[in-house]
């Protein structure tokens, strides 16, 4: 297995440069020879930080880039004024093939933008998605896209079933992923014109369409994939992070009440420590940006080193399992092909 070459972006969240840092440091140590990171972003600070944590800073490359796009900017208005911005650079050095992929915690905005005007799309994809993991009953699924288009078509909606399910696939490990339309109904007839449209196209497409998929199902594991355009999909993530805290800080409160109940928790401890891990987005690290011309992991802005670590990881196996290959495998499959022929006639 070939070594990945990982930009990171060291100047990119809401803790950035040091857990930025300290993530990369703990790549560097647990996945070794795996992967070869390069810090971008203020050299002098960014070298700083790998020494306030006691590490040589020999051991990373590093890009200079002054300047920073800060996470409240407007995204296409900042990566213009800011060519030398870190998330800029990360995806300029990528284009240039000087890295296999590239990890940000940035804003999300700018993050898509660079990678769009760098890297391109992938051949046959109108829009890239945003994918993520969300946990289920039955271990997990993927949702795409989470923020990245606010307005879609059926097409989109098409293509994100099938980048999803390749997702799926490579890095859920399911075999023949079952494809799900988020939608307020499970009838073929609910849903706006957009869904109604979006699910003629998935059910003729070879791929495991299990049909609408509503909410709660999503988190019964009616589904491997579920599809839904970015605005939605943003509201339930950000929704489904919200309710995890509520939760964690609800049952952390009643556990303390008196000692019957701090007795109960010290026994339920393990249990808990795996329902935590399950819930944490930091174990999954970042959301690959899908359906352009690279390798793209988006971290949270508030990553912890854990996160940041984990979407390091995860960039080193797409570029290992050559994800965008087997994407563009699928989307070149005659099914695909004849079915965006067909969605330019669908409004």
């Amino acid at each position: 297995m070939r070594q990945a070459r990982i930009a990171v972006d060291a100047m990119g969240g809401d803790n950035a440069p040091g857990v930025i840092v300290e993530g990369a440091l703990s790549a560097a140590a647990e996945l070794g020879q795996d992967v070869s990171i390069v810090l971008v972003g203020d050299e002098e600070r960014v070298r700083e930080e790998v020494v306030r944590r006691g590490a040589d800073p020999g051991g990373f490359e590093y890009v200079h880039a002054p300047q920073t796009i800060e996470m409240n900017e407007p995204p296409a208005v900042a990566v213009r004024r800011k060519p030398r911005s870190s998330i800029v650079v990360c995806a300029q050095i990528h284009r240039a093939r000087e890295v296999d992929a590239l990890v940000s915690a940035g804003n999300t905005g700018a993050v898509v933008v660079s990678a769009l005007l760098s890297l391109g799309r992938l051949r046959h994809v109108n829009r890239p998605g945003i994918a993520t993991y969300m946990p289920t009953e039955s271990g997990g699924c993927v949702m795409i896209d989470v923020g990245a288009n606010a307005e879609c078509k059926p097409l989109n909606l098409l293509q994100f079933g099938v980048m999803g399910s390749v997702c799926a696939r490579m890095l859920l490990g399911r075999e023949s992923p079952r494809v799900g339309l988020l939608n307020i109904g499970s009838e073929r007839s609910k849903g706006n014109e957009l869904v109604q449209a979006a699910h003629d196209l998935l059910a003729a497409a070879p791929l495991d369409f299990v049909g609408n998929v509503e909410g709660h199902g999503v988190f019964r594991g009616e589904a491997d994939v579920v599809v839904c355009d970015g605005f939605v999909g943003n509201v339930i993530l950000k929704f489904t992070e919200s309710v995890v805290g509520l939760m964690t800080s609800m049952i952390r409160t009643h556990l303390e009440t008196d000692l019957r109940s701090r007795l109960g928790g010290l026994l339920l401890r393990s249990a808990f420590s795996a329902l935590r891990s399950q819930l944490d987005y930091a174990e999954y690290g970042g959301a690959p940006l899908l359906g352009v011309d690279g390798v793209c992991i988006i971290g949270h802005g508030g990553s912890s080193a854990k996160a940041i670590m984990n979407a390091i990881r995860v960039a080193g196996q797409f570029v290992r399992m050559d994800t965008n290959g087997e994407i563009r495998t699928q989307l070149e499959a005659s099914g695909y092909v004849r079915a965006r022929d067909k969605a330019k006639h669908v409004h």
